[in-house]
């Protein structure tokens, strides 16, 4: 039997439904010709396969992914998943998978999940049963995944972000610990007795991975280790937290977890008189792209947000085509980049 795919026909026949017998018609071939250059075979010859696109162009006929796809036994779609879209790493990581997906030749579907409950996860896995994709970039930590009762769709391939390695899982995280350990060597280096520490939120796995190699460089270099203060990666929340920092004149660097705590920790010292570098140096986290517009310009920790999505979606394609991507997770290396929110301190 031959296929017959359908599309919506062109300016030429408005409203009108354009099959594949029509190109093939138009063409002056057969059915079993277009439908090898609707999908691409190599077979046929260019003269050929010219005058198939020009029938196709001229009856505005476009084929029928939907059917194709369940010919296949593959969409062309991946699925993401995300807790948030407000943060600077989410956005850009999502801009960098959609980029590498399109190259790819794959659309995604995005799944918000606007709680991070059991529920909401569990709801998240569900939708994505229902729909037509053939992996899913899950950007959340496992222990949520861990926490309910998730059944994936069978044949569904999951690949993690931001998290800890887990076999059942591909893995792609920048380096957190590496990053840390940077930003706070380079603080110590200038001179500094310890640094204080303008963490993110409790529950965040990137933020306690920081948090914790914060403290371990910390005891390393036998410096002290004073009580982090807690944001919620806004900077009003690093305004909030700064305001508190600003008040120990003991505080003579800090390591922000992220560049938007950053800047409101910046406004913070500036309203209670204490100048940046001379009084107190910062260094935050991501590199952002206002960055280095900040007054003064913000030190910090570059992540290279377009490898950790160029790196997700090459780990669904693997799975996809049952190649392992090895053991623990793949790392994103990070750098420290120095401007002038950093110097020794005052005398």
């Amino acid at each position: 039997m031959v296929e017959r795919t359908e599309a919506v026909a062109g300016a030429g026949r408005r409203g009108a439904r354009v099959s594949m017998a029509d190109v093939a018609r138009l063409a002056g071939v057969s059915s079993q010709t277009v439908s090898r250059v609707s999908n691409g075979s190599p077979s046929v010859v260019p003269r050929t396969r010219e005058r198939v696109l020009a029938a196709m162009e001229e009856l505005g006929y476009r084929p029928n992914s939907a059917a194709r796809a369940l010919k296949r036994g593959e969409f062309r779609t991946l699925g993401v998943i995300v807790f948030t879209l407000s943060t600077t790493g989410t956005l850009r990581t999502l801009e960098a998978i959609a980029g590498s997906a399109a190259q790819e030749g794959y659309a995604i579907t995005l799944i918000p999940v606007a709680v991070p409950t059991q529920d909401g996860v569990l709801g998240a896995f569900t939708r994505l049963g229902e729909l037509t994709v053939d992996a899913v970039i899950v950007i959340m930590e496992v222990h949520l995944l861990d926490a309910v009762d998730v059944r994936l769709p069978q044949g569904l391939h999951v690949v993690v972000a931001d998290s800890e390695a887990d076999e059942r899982y591909g893995m792609v995280d920048t380096d957190q610990r590496g990053g840390t350990r940077t930003a706070v060597s380079h603080l110590l280096d200038l001179g500094h007795r310890t640094v204080h520490h303008l963490a993110g939120p409790k529950e965040s796995f990137c933020a306690e991975r920081r948090a914790r190699a914060w403290r371990e460089r910390l005891r390393e270099g036998g410096c002290p280790v004073p009580e982090p203060v807690h944001g919620d990666w806004s900077a009003e929340g690093g305004y909030r937290a700064g305001l508190e920092l600003a008040a120990d004149p003991e505080c003579t660097a800090v390591f922000a977890a992220n560049d938007q705590m950053a800047l409101g920790l910046l406004r913070a010292l500036h309203e209670r008189g204490r100048s940046v570098p001379e009084d107190v140096s910062v260094v935050g986290f991501d590199d952002i792209a206002e960055a280095a517009s900040f007054l003064p310009p913000l030190t910090t920790v570059r992540q290279d947000f377009h490898e950790v999505g160029r790196r997700l979606v090459a780990g669904a394609l693997r799975r996809l085509r049952g190649e392992s991507d090895g053991p623990g997770a793949s790392l994103v290396p990070t750098e420290l980049v120095v401007r002038a929110s950093t110097a020794p301190p005052p005398a």
